[in-house]
C-alpha cells in the first residue's frame, strides 16, 4: 500500500511527488508559457491542447490544492472573485442561496448585482444559528453559502450542522475556506460539496499575485466545473500558477508562524485601554472557539478589533510604520484594513453597522515579522 504523505509534505511535493516527472529533472515545476500544444496525430493528444482548458504548470497546482483540500478536483482561476463567479454558474435562474450574514464585501457585491441580474436571490442570516438557517430555506433554495471564520467579524459556523441541513433539504453546501486555508481546515471532510479560496491570500502567501480556486467534493460536480471553466475562460496563467505553487510550499510554516504571532497580538490588544473588543477565534472566550477547535486544526492569523473612538481607529491606520495600511490578507507582511471603507465599502451602511462594521472597527492580517516588532508598532500607533 502506498504511503500517504502528511499535509506538510503534500504542500511541497503534492500527492505523488509531482516533481519526479518534470522535464530534465527540474525540481520546481517548469513554467509552460504556451497558449497551445501540438497534437502527435489526428485524434491524438499529449493531454494538453490549449491553455484556457489545461496547462501543465497549472495542472500541477490544481492537483496539489485538490490534495490539500481532500477534493476530487480543483480548478485554478484568475482571482478569488472569478472562482466565486464560476461557482454561481453551476446554478440556474431562480436559484436561492442562504448565506452567512457576514461575508466578504466583494462576494456581497457580486451576489447583489450580477447574481440578481441573473434572477438569483440571496438571504443573509447568522449561520452560527442552525435554526435561523433552516427557517430561511425555501422551495427555491439550492445552496448554503458559508464563510467560517467569517470576514471580518470572525463568526464561526458549525459545518457538520450545515451539512445535515443541506442533506435534509437536498442542497449544496459551499464553503469559502480562505481565512484558514486547507492547512488548518478541510470543509469537504465535514460535508461541503464545494470549497472556494482566494488563492491571493494564504495559499499564495506573498501579496504578489491574484488567484482563486474552486474545489469539488464529487465527480459529477468536478465534470460540470471543468466544462464551465474551459467555456468561461477564468483560468489562471502559467506564471501565476508557478508563483502560487511556490507559495504553497511554505504554507505550513507560514501558517504556524502567523498563528503564533496572532495569538500574542490578540492577547496584547485585549489588555490595551484603547481597545474595546477583540475578535480572534484563538481566544477561548470567542463564542465559536469550541466549534472551530472541533472542525479545524488551528485558528489562523486574522484578527478584528474595535477601538474606543473613530479618532483612535484612524490614528492607527495613519501611524503604523511596519504594518501596512492595505487591502488584502494572508501574506508574510502584516496588513491592517478599514473594512467600512475598503473590503465592505459596497455593503449598505445599515447592514454594516448591524454587523458591527463601524468607524471603530479594524481588521488585521498578521504576518511573520518578529512579534516584538509588531506589538511595538501597534503600541506606538495607539499612543
Amino acid at each position: 500500500m502506498r504511503h500517504q504523505y502528511n499535509l506538510e509534505t503534500r504542500c511541497i511535493h503534492g500527492e505523488d511527488r509531482e516533481s519526479a516527472d518534470h522535464a530534465f529533472g527540474s525540481i520546481p515545476v517548469p513554467i509552460y508559457q504556451a497558449a497551445t500544444f501540438s497534437h502527435p496525430g489526428i485524434g491524438e493528444s499529449t493531454g494538453y491542447n490549449y491553455t484556457r482548458e489545461s496547462n501543465p504548470t497549472r495542472a500541477e497546482l490544481e492537483r496539489v490544492v485538490a490534495s490539500l483540500e481532500g477534493a476530487v478536483d480543483a480548478v485554478a482561476c484568475s482571482s478569488g472573485m472569478a472562482a466565486i463567479g464560476l461557482c454561481l454558474e453551476l446554478f440556474g435562474a431562480g436559484a436561492h442561496f442562504v448565506c452567512s450574514q457576514d461575508l466578504y464585501g466583494g462576494s456581497v457585491r457580486m451576489f447583489q448585482t450580477i447574481g440578481q441580474e441573473r434572477k438569483r436571490t440571496f438571504t443573509y442570516v447568522s449561520t452560527a444559528d442552525a435554526d435561523l438557517v433552516e427557517k430561511a430555506i425555501t422551495e427555491q433554495t439550492k445552496a448554503l453559502y458559508i464563510e467560517t471564520p467569517s470576514n471580518p467579524t470572525m463568526q464561526i459556523t458549525d459545518l457538520e450542522q450545515m451539512s445535515r441541513l443541506a442533506k435534509k433539504y437536498n442542497l449544496f453546501l459551499i464553503v469559502d475556506n480562505t481565512f484558514l486555508s486547507p492547512y488548518f481546515q478541510n470543509p469537504i471532510e465535514y460535508g461541503a460539496d464545494l470549497v472556494i479560496h482566494s488563492g491571493t491570500k494564504f495559499l499564495g502567501g506573498h501579496n504578489d499575485t491574484l488567484a482563486g480556486f474552486l474545489c469539488a467534493g464529487n465527480e459529477e460536480l468536478a465534470k460540470k466545473i471543468r466544462y464551465l471553466y474551459k467555456t468561461t475562460g477564468a483560468c489562471l496563467s502559467p506564471f501565476d500558477s508557478f508563483l502560487v505553487l511556490r507559495g504553497i510550499k511554505t504554507l505550513s510554516v507560514r501558517m504556524e508562524a502567523q498563528q503564533k504571532n496572532a495569538l500574542s497580538i490578540a492577547k496584547w490588544l485585549k489588555n490595551h485601554k484603547k481597545i474595546r473588543n477583540v475578535f480572534y477565534v484563538g481566544l477561548k472566550e470567542h463564542p465559536g472557539y469550541e466549534i472551530n477547535r472541533k472542525q479545524a486544526r488551528g485558528f489562523g492569523s486574522m484578527i478584528s478589533f474595535e477601538t474606543d473612538t473613530e479618532e483612535t481607529a484612524r490614528k492607527v491606520l495613519e501611524n503604523v510604520k511596519l504594518i501596512s495600511y492595505a487591502e488584502s490578507l494572508g501574506g508574510v507582511e502584516s496588513l491592517i484594513t478599514y473594512p467600512m471603507l475598503q473590503t465592505h465599502g459596497d455593503v449598505p451602511k445599515e447592514v454594516r453597522e448591524r454587523l458591527g462594521i463601524t468607524e471603530t472597527f479594524l481588521r488585521l492580517s498578521v504576518g511573520i515579522e518578529h512579534i516584538d516588532d509588531l506589538i511595538a508598532d501597534l503600541n506606538q500607533a495607539l499612543r
